[in-house]
């Protein structure tokens, strides 16, 4: 097997990891830090904390008011707001508006434009995981222009995104968990994320009811992008199990991991990646 080059980056208040293979030590370090460079740079148009990012300039919108905003927010929140409808409203980038307002704001996407229109409320956009998955899914096309195609990205541990296998592998080591997990499968083309109670409870507002909801203890999320499984995760953990087969019943993509107690069961009609 090629030597793995590992690189660390703190952005979007988590760690994030590059690793490659398949290239020298030095060329690699300079693709890792092109990626991360370009990682601070969605975290100060994505960031709900920055006061001058578009996510902050949104939540100023008074009704009907638009806001013109770059091609990466808008990039993102487009697949948020796919996300939104594909998983029923479990998954919502306004839930963390419910907090501070009664009834969940609407907004709409004005393509022609590349603007966001205020329909109500005040739009209090909390892009989260979400946005970090998008990171990742961008960091992935630059490895890639580089001509770096074999690597893994982590962000924070609960979401990765593998590109090709490093030589004579059948893909990246990845786990339901932590590093030692036995729960583990080779993963290559396609993004893991992870949702649960561990680290900060019953933190997931059904934006469908505004109430704090958790069904189960974790889920993990298989999809092609890492915008799609974090988003995904999220919604698994406040979907009841009829809802999320109906989900995946029309996303072949996609494909879920339920942790029951000390066993996982997975569902969806994608194949599920070779365990190790």
């Amino acid at each position: 097997m090629s030597e793995i080059h590992v690189f660390h980056h703190r952005a979007m208040a988590t760690q994030f990891q590059v690793r490659i293979a398949g290239q020298d030590q030095p060329y690699a370090a300079q693709t890792a830090q092109a990626a991360f460079a370009l990682t601070d740079q969605l975290e100060s148009l994505l960031s709900r904390f920055r006061a001058n990012s578009d996510i902050s300039q949104i939540a100023k919108l008074g009704p009907q008011e638009k806001l013109r905003l770059s091609e990466p927010v808008f990039a993102c929140l487009r697949v948020a707001r796919r996300m939104e409808a594909a998983t029923r409203g479990a998954f919502s980038v306004t839930a963390a508006a419910l907090q501070t307002q009664p009834t969940r704001p609407l907004w709409s996407l004005l393509e022609k434009e590349f603007s966001l229109r205020c329909d109500s409320g005040r739009v209090e956009l909390d892009l989260g995981a979400i946005g970090k998955g998008f990171a990742l899914d961008r960091m992935a096309e630059i490895l890639r222009e580089w001509d770096c195609p074999a690597f893994l990205l982590v962000a924070g541990g609960s979401s990765v995104l593998a590109g090709e296998a490093p030589a004579r592998t059948a893909g990246w080591s990845c786990g339901l968990g932590d590093d030692h997990s036995p729960h583990r499968y080779w993963l290559k083309n396609g993004s893991l994320s992870g949702s649960g109670l561990a680290v900060k409870g019953k933190h997931i507002i059904d934006t469908r009811t505004g109430i704090p909801t958790a069904r189960r203890n974790r889920v993990w999320a298989l999809a092609d992008t890492a915008a799609e499984s974090d988003a995904l995760s999220t919604a698994g953990m406040i979907l009841t199990e009829a809802e999320i087969s109906d989900v995946l019943a029309n996303e072949p993509g996609w494909l879920m991991f339920l942790q029951e107690k000390e066993n996982w069961r997975h569902l969806g009609l994608r194949p599920v990646p070779p365990a190790m």
